[in-house]
């Protein structure tokens, strides 16, 4: 086997993330969140590590949310998830109302 064909082998294997420790994370962020009038949901976890989640109240819309997204609640879960690849909201382009 090569090595592309070792890395592509890698790539599509699926990744198991527990659901609940998804949830035990974002418990811990969702203070913060709720101190500017924020929170997030958990929306899908994806067979190949993306956590998709929801912004909603004032991350919804905010011009600083993707900073929240990926400088916040991204690197938490790699933090204590390494098996999470990334993290997407799924309403980021999305009016806030």
């Amino acid at each position: 086997m090569t090595q592309e064909q070792k890395t592509t082998a890698q790539e599509t294997q699926e990744v198991k993330i527990d659901r609940k420790k998804v949830e035990e994370v974002l418990e811990q962020i969702r203070p913060a969140l709720r101190f500017d009038g924020g929170d997030v949901e958990l929306v899908d976890i994806g067979n190949d590590g993306t956590v998709y989640v929801r912004l909603m109240g004032a991350c919804h819309g905010c011009a600083m949310s993707l900073v929240t997204l990926k400088g916040g609640i991204e690197m938490k879960l790699k933090e204590a998830i390494p098996e999470v690849k990334e993290v997407v909201a799924v309403n980021l382009n999305q009016p806030p109302f």
